[in-house]
């Protein structure tokens, strides 16, 4: 048999960079990514959701690539696995057989893994979300997977539709999950935080507008001003 495609761990993300990310999320870093010629700005197929939406994962990825329900890649990659990295798996969105559940899910957290990103489906709904570590995946079926090859570890993978290396960043929560490519992730970082400054000032705009409106005193302007520019530009 051909030695399978297994490939050393990228670097873990600098911690630094992994908190600036955890002040973020999905969405502000999908904003963050725009002009930016990442397609889609990252941002995985919506059917890949937190089994719980309380559910929230940042961290490396750490690839697999198997296919058609057999899940012995995963558990050769789990038991492989490191602190601090993100298992993010291609399953080809498989929809026959799930492929992994709570025993699975229970190791993964033991090893030490942030979570798990599946472009296919799990089992164990309940017992996930009890465990508690994240879980990204497309759907649930009860019946078995199967076992049988060794797929590729630690190689480019496609999950969800995006393209994802070794040592990307990973982030997930209830609107879903990105991916920054490992050489955008500072680039892409500091322009979510400009628009997450941008919209804790408006925040403070809408409650004040609001609070003025209620006490019958004249609010004012709430509209920003690239709206008052688009008016302008239809003629309305």
């Amino acid at each position: 048999m051909e030695k399978p495609n297994y490939r050393p761990f990228a670097p873990l993300i600098p911690d630094e960079m992994i908190q600036r990310a955890e002040r973020l999320g999905a969405a502000l870093l999908a904003d963050g990514m725009i002009g930016m010629g990442i397609p889609f700005e990252g941002c995985m197929d919506a059917q890949i959701s937190p089994v719980h939406d309380s559910m929230r994962i940042v961290g490396t990825a750490y690839t697999v690539s198997t296919a058609s329900g057999d899940n012995l890649p995963i558990h050769l990659a789990i038991y492989s696995g490191k602190e601090g990295y993100v298992l993010i798996i291609d399953g080809k969105g498989h929809a026959d057989h799930p492929y992994l559940g709570e025993l699975m899910t229970s190791a993964t957290k033991a090893v030490g893994l942030k979570g798990i990103v599946l472009d296919g489906l799990v089992r164990d709904k309940q017992a996930l979300i009890e465990l508690g570590l994240p879980v990204f995946a497309k759907g649930f079926m009860p019946r078995g997977p199967i076992k049988k090859e060794p797929g590729e570890i630690n190689t480019a993978i496609s999950c969800g539709g995006v393209t994802v290396h070794p040592g990307d960043l990973i982030v997930g929560d209830a609107d879903g999950v990105v991916v920054v490519p490992r050489d955008r992730i500072e680039a892409v970082i500091e322009a979510s935080e400009k628009k997450l400054d941008y919209e804790e000032k408006r925040k403070i705009t809408i409650a004040e507008y609001e609070k003025k409106r209620k006490q019958g005193m004249d609010p004012g302007e709430l509209a920003p001003q690239w709206v008052k520019d688009k008016s302008t530009e239809f003629g309305l």
